[in-house]
């Protein structure tokens, strides 16, 4: 069977057997992958696409990193699977070097599958260590499809699963460019938010919140950049009312915004931190909550009422070994953040010069986002808030001018994020910037101001 037939057969049986998530069956057409590499994928037919989307943000090391590849291999032939009652050396020696990472003070690993069922623990964690119910989040974040985790979430996926858990409340994080408060500084908005925030905590009573949790910098809602003193603002929040503070590293950690953590870039101390993607790049599914050394003695002698089949899966656990020193070695988390200063900031500022349909640049490391607008003046999206069919026709026209040219971009609403594996060169970068200048100039068409 060649490429081409194994290709058209994966599809067959796809459209007759996988049920996709967050989508109409009928109306999507899947691409067959057929290989990868590094930050490229191809299809059956040979053709070559840069993946500025790393999957769903989770390619941190790149496709086919040879040292994660055989790691997963040597521990397949080793030991595939273990409970997690049993102590095992990878499971181990991956919790060390993840707290090695942690900001100081937090030095227990609890693993899960993944980021969703992380932060469904973590509350659970904040719940139990405070005595408190109320979780609070902001309405521009994503934090899981589990039942708590989507109540957390802000986005429209909610809506249709809203009642699925209890004690949840959403408030306004920071967004300059949007500003629900009238901000025009970055210090004005700093401010306000974190008076927003009081407000909310006071009004729904401190002494009934058990957490706030936070995606450092919201990744699928915007990557939206916090001012630089909202976290360390949030924490003083918690510190002051007994909060327990929460950041969701799922997406923003291990190296996409040039730090292991983001935040790290300003310096803050979580009491939990909940992780996934980057930490093995998504080759075997694996995530966790890093745990604060106050919270882990909550349960020195108490039972902690949870677990997964799967936790620290040996597999899982050996990928990310392999994965974080293999991007320590190689300075992946540095290039990331050089990679972001020296060419997709400047890149992406002037594609911004150049077309009005570009609003604004925002991001950090291999974490960007371009606001896309009608109207400059007005900011009017370019598409409308949660668009779909008609409406969402130049989103789809950016997906097909992109991949038409070689390049397969991250879409949400009316923003295209870019978001490469941490290991792009600036060659890559600069070929997927000279992708989009094209994809652009059709696209500014659709600008009306």
């Amino acid at each position: 069977m060649t490429d081409v037939e194994a290709g058209a057969r994966a599809y067959e049986l796809d459209r007759a057997h996988v049920f996709h998530s967050w989508s109409a069956q009928s109306l999507i057409k899947p691409m067959v992958v057929a290989g990868a590499q590094g930050s490229y994928i191809w299809d059956p037919e040979g053709n070559r696409y840069l993946d500025f989307t790393s999957q769903l943000v989770f390619t941190n090391i790149g496709h086919q990193h040879p040292k994660v590849v055989a790691a997963i291999q040597e521990q397949a032939a080793k030991l595939c699977t273990v409970a997690p009652a049993f102590a095992n050396d990878v499971r181990s020696e991956a919790a060390r070097l993840i707290v090695e990472r942690a900001p100081e003070g937090l030095n227990k690993v609890f693993f899960t599958n993944g980021g969703a069922d992380a932060n469904e623990n973590a509350v659970r964690m904040a719940r139990l260590h405070t005595g408190r119910r109320k979780v609070l989040t902001t309405y521009r974040s994503y934090h899981g499809n589990t039942a708590t985790a989507m109540q957390m979430t802000g986005d429209p996926r909610r809506w249709p699963n809203d009642g699925a858990a209890t004690d949840v409340h959403h408030f306004f994080g920071p967004y300059l460019y949007r500003s629900p408060f009238w901000a025009t500084t970055e210090e004005e908005e700093n401010d306000r938010a974190l008076a927003h925030l009081e407000a909310t905590i006071q009004l729904e009573g401190p002494s009934t919140i058990a957490a706030i949790v936070l995606e450092s910098i919201p990744g699928t809602a915007g990557i939206l950049v916090p001012p630089g003193g909202y976290l360390a603002g949030v924490r003083e929040l918690c510190n002051r009312y007994g909060i327990v503070f929460v950041a969701d590293e799922v997406m923003a950690g291990f190296g996409r915004a040039g730090e292991w953590f983001a935040v790290d870039h300003w310096g803050v101390t979580p009491d939990l931190i909940t992780f996934a993607k980057g930490v093995n790049s998504g080759y075997v599914p694996l995530g966790g909550v890093i745990i604060s050394d106050e919270i882990a003695a909550t349960f020195a002698e108490r039972p902690f009422p949870g677990g997964l089949t799967y936790s620290g899966h040996p597999l899982a656990c050996a990928a990310a070994v392999a994965t974080i020193n293999a991007m320590a070695e190689e300075g992946v988390v540095e290039n990331a953040a050089r990679v972001g200063e020296e060419v997709f900031e400047p890149g992406l500022r002037d594609l911004a010069s150049r077309h009005p349909v570009i609003g604004e640049v925002r991001g950090l490391g291999v974490f960007w986002a371009l606001d896309l607008v009608r109207n400059r003046e007005t900011r009017e999206p370019l598409v409308p808030y949660n668009a779909a069919g008609a409406d969402n026709a130049p989103m789809a026209e950016l997906l097909a001018e992109a991949k038409r040219r070689g390049l397969i971009p991250f879409v949400n609403m009316n923003r295209m994020h870019v978001v490469p594996p941490c290991t792009i060169s600036d060659g890559e970068a600069k070929e997927g910037l000279a992708i989009l200048d094209e994809v652009f100039t059709v696209l500014d068409r659709h600008y009306q101001g």
